[in-house]
């Protein structure tokens, strides 16, 4: 891979740990579920110049886009938010998060009947180790239910990639923008049933001109334009190329966090986070015999 391709990546990467503490900024600016249903309303809009995406069989698969918008739009961002609007950090959330990538290799082998490797099933239990790690200690402090909301985010990430499996080789860019319009719609009712239709009217009526610029950014250059390059990066390089760059994703969420919202970071989830990482490493890396 060349280095302005390794650049992509490395920026794609900055990018997503760097969205985290926007979220956080974002929901202590607003409620959870009404940030995250303006996010999606905007990353909507280039529907109206983007054509649904169709399958290789020239149809477009509706079922399945909804599905994807419902998980990835709407119960990621809708427990993700959640978690860091009642406390969970930034870069605790970003490094959560990550365990998607296992939950999806559980989730296939139901669904899909695909076979983990005895590498990635290693890789696995070491990675939800250094969880439990967190897991525990977040219970001792009260401090579970944020943590809890983390997970189900992270379950929530793995079912939109068994879809995004599910749907095949369509346009990634026009399947976040079409998944965005139907995460957007259940957004709002959440929004309006628990946190009432006062806050929408205000922020259209007394617009926050520093909070539409982060709502922008988490919406185009996070959501779109991040998604956008790394399918392409995907298309053009092996996975087993690409996908080790997430591994960065908590790492700078977890520096963005301390630099721009002072988060402390406590020794065990420095030890939790170290197995989280070295569990994904084994669970992505390949390893060429000897």
């Amino acid at each position: 891979m060349p280095i302005r391709h390794i650049l992509l990546a490395l920026f794609v990467v900055a990018i997503w740990g760097f969205n985290f503490v926007v979220i956080k900024i974002t929901v202590d600016m607003m409620p959870p579920y009404l940030a995250a249903a303006l996010r999606f309303s905007l990353a909507a809009l280039p529907a109206v110049f983007i054509k649904p995406p169709k399958d290789q069989y020239g149809k477009t698969p509706w079922l399945l886009i909804i599905a994807f918008g419902l998980a990835f739009g709407f119960a990621l961002y809708a427990y993700l938010n959640l978690a860091l609007f009642v406390g969970l950090p930034a870069g605790l959330g970003s490094l959560i998060l990550q365990v998607q990538a296992f939950f999806t290799m559980i989730i296939a082998f139901f669904i899909l009947k695909e076979r983990p490797l005895l590498i990635q099933i290693v890789g696995a239990l070491i990675a939800f180790a250094g969880i439990a790690i967190i897991g525990y200690f977040r219970w001792e402090s009260a401090n579970l239910f944020p943590f809890v909301l983390a997970m189900l985010a992270a379950v929530s990430w793995a079912f939109a990639n068994i879809i995004t499996k599910l749907v095949g080789k369509i346009n990634p860019l026009s399947l976040a923008v079409w998944g965005s319009v139907f995460a957007a719609i259940p957004l709002f009712g959440m929004s309006y049933i628990f946190e009432g239709s006062a806050e929408v009217i205000n922020f259209f009526t007394s617009p926050n001109y520093v909070l539409i610029g982060i709502l922008i950014f988490s919406a185009y250059p996070a959501t779109l334009l991040g998604l956008a390059i790394w399918s392409w990066l995907l298309l053009k390089y092996p996975t087993s190329s690409v996908a080790p760059f997430s591994l960065l994703v908590p790492i700078t969420g977890l520096i963005f966090g301390w630099l721009l919202l002072g988060e402390k970071i406590a020794t065990y989830e420095i030890y939790g986070g170290a197995l989280v990482i070295l569990g994904l490493a084994i669970g992505v890396l390949k390893f060429k015999r000897g």
